[in-house]
């Protein structure tokens, strides 16, 4: 089971602080980690700034196309080099049948705003009670999809090149 989670954090510098936090909780076997990509949103900034973290992206990482997209339609901008065209119907169709639905997009649209930051992760094998506890130190808050097996591998499908 594949798991989509959003870290969300009530400061810009939130997310960049708990990448050493994840990469420590990968290291003791609490989670292991597929892809990422983090948010950063200054207080009276436009728009967020977005990155991958290809350092912790492995071999079945979905890529930037896949975090461009899904930030585009969190936040309407196309973000990591991904343009939204014509296609952006069908696919997020797609998106739709691997859990992430309109009811997620609003809600990470909602709470990820001006002033926070937020940490975007594929994952697996997580302890969430562990991960949760490791994160509380950065005023922390989980929002998560589960995928099943056949909708991640639908996911990777979707974005495969």
């Amino acid at each position: 089971m594949g798991t989509l989670t959003v870290w969300k954090f009530a400061s810009p510098e939130g997310a960049e602080t708990a990448q050493a936090t994840l990469m420590t909780l990968a290291q003791q076997g609490l989670i292991t980690v597929h892809d990422a990509a983090t948010v950063t949103w200054e207080a009276g900034a436009k728009k967020p700034k977005t990155r991958q973290l290809t350092n912790m992206a492995g071999a079945g990482a979905l890529g930037g196309a896949f975090w461009g997209f899904l930030f585009g339609l969190i936040f309407f901008v196309p973000l990591l080099g991904a343009a939204i065209g014509a296609a952006s119907g069908a696919v997020a169709g797609s998106l739709t049948d691997v859990g992430i639905d309109d009811n997620f997009i609003n809600r990470v649209r909602d709470q990820v705003a001006p002033g926070t930051s937020a940490l975007f992760l594929m994952s697996s094998d997580a302890v969430v009670d562990k991960v949760r506890d490791a994160f509380a130190n950065d005023r922390a808050e989980l929002i998560f999809t589960n995928l099943s097996n056949d909708q991640e591998a639908a996911l990777r499908e979707v974005f495969a090149d």
